[in-house]
């Protein structure tokens, strides 16, 4: 938030001057005070003053014991970015593994995101059916990176996604439109506008469109995307306020399922432009989210907050990708096909309270609540074969028939889970804050295939979290934290009973700083080990939880701005990944997750001078091997460059060139017959932004 306070100066030339000496008034520049902020948009800044995300009340990252990231909306549109994963490429820890827009994998620490968060509420997300956001509705992406299962109990250790989506808070009329297109034939538009409704702006309203459609590098893959977001906020009271958001996305896609290797699973280094999809292909998903919350202030700091969130999201795809390796001229002999229609409703409902009071001299605060989510699902499959001879180099399908389709039965997964929880923050002293938590977590699960139900229960499961930040100077933090999650299991030992849920535990340790140039700096070693994985006893129907895997690293990230004129983003991370019991002990856990990954963004402002109105930016992203099942890609750096030119009536054009050197790569491997995608060649996009 950003208050402009005029100062007036009242000087008298001495003590004992005349009265009309004292009398005369000068009045100096305004002078702008910049307190921190949630919200990012307009900050012109890649950092972010509060974060929400892992907690339920907005706070100061330093605040957060654990290694948070923000992308702000500033990032975002300097990187051109506009569907999740392309953000969380540049994003410091993240590893992501590519696919069409809306359908990559996203990982942290090992472990690959299976939630997202809108505004701090939970939603289920798989990247196979494409249900990540556009970012055209999104302020900010806030990332948490390791166990949070503190205000949702059941999920992956890799942390958490949430995303702040905009708000109707202007109260004069406002917005912009960019129009974007490259190289490969892909244009996009994208709207918003938004302002007060009434004069006393208590009632205001924000719409948002994004449209896009065109190919991909590679033959045959198109990726298009539609969005609708409107939302209103109104202040019911001085100190309450109602916000509403309705938002609808569809994706129209001709997917791409990655290149086979060859029969010794080398590589296949051919054009980017190769492909496997047969003519055919299609991917349609649609998205309805409908979310709306209800926050009261309470005299002394304290809030009241409800919220929930209502999604209803549907996927009919058919795709042909290779089912064999390719022999040495490059030619395939089999296509596999995979359809499905997929439908899936999800409801979280969150009430918390969060109240501040004192503890003799001691400052705390508590924050208590419960939560609610339903999901009910219905999968429709089918699959098939298809013979022929295919070659990689000249390819032709256009010989090879839609399959036809018969569904079975479906299967049907109804889930409920819900918990309570409370946290606790004191302040012996006002440099010293110790945090601590704990959830009580129900989950209930019927998966239903072919007719037959399997119930998965599980009961009052605690979930604690521990922490402490210590102030040891005005803008140095040192923290630390005890954080875990579960997984319910579904697989059963020798008697039946069902295996202890998966614990996904985690000790960190580090330092947040915040800099008087305007940089914030962190730094965080890791222990992440999840136990009670299943090993299947050979020759059995059974499990036994017997194995462990471990996670440790090193991150270290910087956000922020270097002088007013240099944005800077990025960081580098160290991951080691290990089998510590079960029959992979000693070997590698996550070998998709490089042990060495590093990432910057720089943006840098021409204020004067002969170039005065223009911007200059790079992006480098670094990182070692990786591998699948064998299949190893060779680490690689990319460079990507932009130049923007402020036009007048407030317009700016901006040309993007993604890898600049046109290094030939692979972002993703798999297995030896799919998920195995080249990088992205030179590409070069313009885009033309009008603010009004």
């Amino acid at each position: 938030m950003k208050r402009q306070l005029r100062v007036a100066l009242l000087v008298s030339t001495a003590l004992c001057a005349p009265r009309a000496w004292a009398e005369d008034t000068y009045a100096l520049e305004d002078i702008t005070v910049e307190g921190a902020s949630y919200q990012t948009e307009g900050s012109d800044s890649y950092r972010s003053g509060l974060i929400s995300v892992g907690e339920k009340a907005t706070m100061t990252p330093r605040e957060v014991p654990q290694s948070t990231t923000v992308i702000t909306r500033k990032q975002i549109e300097d990187g051109g970015y506009t569907a999740l994963e392309t953000a969380l490429e540049d994003t410091a820890g993240i590893m992501v593994l590519n696919n069409d827009a809306g359908r990559s994998s996203l990982f942290s620490r090992g472990f690959e995101f299976d939630y997202l968060y809108y505004d701090g509420l939970p939603a289920p997300v798989s990247s196979i059916y494409g249900t990540q956001p556009d970012l055209a509705i999104m302020d900010h992406v806030e990332i948490l990176k390791g166990p949070s299962g503190l205000f949702i109990g059941t999920g992956s250790p890799a942390g958490s996604v949430n995303m702040r989506l905009k708000q109707a808070n202007r109260t004069e009329a406002g917005g912009y439109v960019t129009t974007t297109v490259d190289d490969n034939g892909h244009a996009r538009i994208e709207g918003d506008v938004g302002g007060r409704l009434n004069a006393a702006g208590t009632l205001r309203g924000r719409a948002v469109v994004a449209y896009a459609r065109g190919d991909g590098f590679v033959d045959k893959q198109t990726n298009g995307v539609t969005d609708y977001y409107g939302t209103l906020a109104w202040d019911a009271t001085p100190d309450t306020t109602v916000t509403l958001s309705l938002n609808h996305m569809e994706r129209d896609i001709d997917p791409f399922n990655g290149l086979p290797t060859y029969a010794d699973g080398s590589l296949i280094w051919i054009a980017p432009s190769a492909t496997t999809a047969a003519d055919w292909n299609h991917f349609e998903n649609s998205v309805t989210d409908a979310i709306a919350a209800v926050e009261h202030r309470l005299a002394g700091g304290g809030r009241l907050k409800f919220s929930l969130r209502q999604s209803h999201q549907t996927a009919d795809f058919k795709y042909a990708y290779a089912a064999g390796t390719a022999d040495a001229d490059n030619v395939i002999s089999q296509l596999a096909w995979i359809s499905r229609r997929f439908s899936q409703d999800s409801l979280a409902l969150d009430a918390h309270a969060e109240l501040p009071f004192t503890l003799g001299s001691w400052q705390a605060t508590a924050i208590l609540g419960a939560d609610y989510q339903k999901t009910n699902s219905t999968l429709h499959a089918a699959s098939g074969r298809i013979t022929g001879s295919f070659d990689l180099d000249d390819w032709d399908v256009s010989s090879v028939a839609n399959p036809g389709v018969t569904y079975g039965t479906p299967t049907r997964t109804d889930t409920i889970s819900k918990g309570v929880y409370a946290q606790m923050r004191v302040k012996p002293v006002s440099a010293l804050t110790l945090i601590g938590g704990a959830r009580f977590s129900w989950y209930d699960s019927t998966v239903t295939t072919a007719g037959v139900p399997a119930r998965t229960q599980v009961n009052s499961h605690l979930t604690p979290f521990a922490g402490a930040t210590w102030d040891i100077s005005p803008d140095t933090t040192l923290y630390a934290s005890y954080s875990e999650i579960f997984a319910p299991q579904s697989v059963t030992d020798a008697a039946g009973k069902l295996l202890d849920p998966l614990e996904g535990k985690q000790y960190e340790i580090g330092v947040k700083s915040e800099l008087a140039s305007g940089i914030n700096l962190s730094a965080a070693l890791y222990r992440l080990e999840q136990v009670n994985r299943p090993i299947a006893v050979t020759g059995e129907t059974y499990s036994v939880a017997g194995e462990k895997v471990r996670v440790q690293g090193v991150e270290l990230e910087a956000a922020g701005e270097i002088g007013r004129n240099l944005h800077l983003s990025g960081g580098y991370t160290y991951s080691d990944t290990e089998y510590l019991s079960g029959p992979s002990e000693g070997e590698d856990y996550s070998t998709y997750t490089p042990d060495h990954l590093f990432k910057i963004a720089l943006e840098y402002d021409v204020t004067e001078g002969a170039l005065e109105g223009w911007s200059f930016g790079t992006r480098l992203r670094a990182m070692s091997s990786f591998s699948s099942r064998g299949i190893k890609a060779p680490g690689y750096g990319v460079v990507d460059v932009s130049a923007a030119r402020q036009l007048p009536g407030n317009a700016e054009l901006r040309l993007s060139v993604s890898n600049l050197f046109d290094k030939a790569y692979y972002s993703r491997v798999g297995s030896t017959t799919v998920f195995n995608f080249r990088g992205e060649p030179r590409t070069v996009s313009l885009a033309l932004t009008k603010r009004f």
